[in-house]
């Protein structure tokens, strides 16, 4: 019986050498998995679910402002549809790998039209609490603009300071073309937090 446990002993800690040989070769290889792991779960969500841009420029202040940084939400749009007052990214079509945002203020089949520094959207004035500024110049939205079913009319908060649906260069922005909306403050540290969208 002392023999044969003593045998077994020895084929355990035999077993367990061979273990400690690999071990380095083990945990290189889980670190390695890990790290891949990690790189594909960050690739995912940076296509799929969120991505980080900052503001550029004062035209959403005083909501956002110049060097915040922010979280944008690429999923939420796959499941329902912008609405008023969403704040939201889109590219800007003259110029490669540069993006605005700007609120959402006339939603697809409705009219929007500046008189006298008010916006009108099917002839009532909207109702508001942001970009309270008397606006002074309406742009393109002189006239009625009439939204087709996948356009958004946008404006910058910082009405007088802002490019957006009221200039050609950027006009009605389509669905197809809106990256996601903005969603988290990250910096700076004193304003971190979700965003206020209506």
């Amino acid at each position: 019986m002392g023999r044969r446990r003593g045998r077994e002993e020895d084929d355990f800690i035999g077993e367990r050498d061979e273990e400690r040989e690999k071990s380095p070769f083990q945990e290189l290889l889980g670190m390695l998995l890990y790290i891949g792991v990690v790189l594909v779960i960050t690739f995912l969500i940076i296509t799929f679910v969120g991505q980080r841009t900052h503001v550029s420029g004062d035209s959403m202040k005083n909501t956002l402002y110049h060097g915040d940084q922010l979280i944008v939400d690429k999923i939420t749009y796959r499941f329902k549809e912008p609405v008023r007052y969403d704040i939201i990214v889109f590219p800007y079509q003259y110029e490669e790998d540069t993006f605005y945002i700007k609120r959402i203020i006339g939603m697809p089949g409705e009219t929007v039209q500046i008189v006298d520094g008010e916006i009108l959207v099917n002839g009532e004035i909207l109702r508001e609490s942001y970009g309270r500024e008397v606006i002074r110049d309406p742009g393109a939205a002189a006239e009625p603009i009439t939204l087709g079913k996948d356009e958004y009319f946008v404006l910058g908060d910082n009405r007088n300071a802002s490019s957006d649906s009221r200039e050609p260069s950027v006009g009605v922005i389509h669905q197809k073309d809106i990256v996601g909306r903005a969603w988290i403050r990250i910096w700076p540290l004193n304003r971190i937090g979700i965003l206020k969208h209506q």
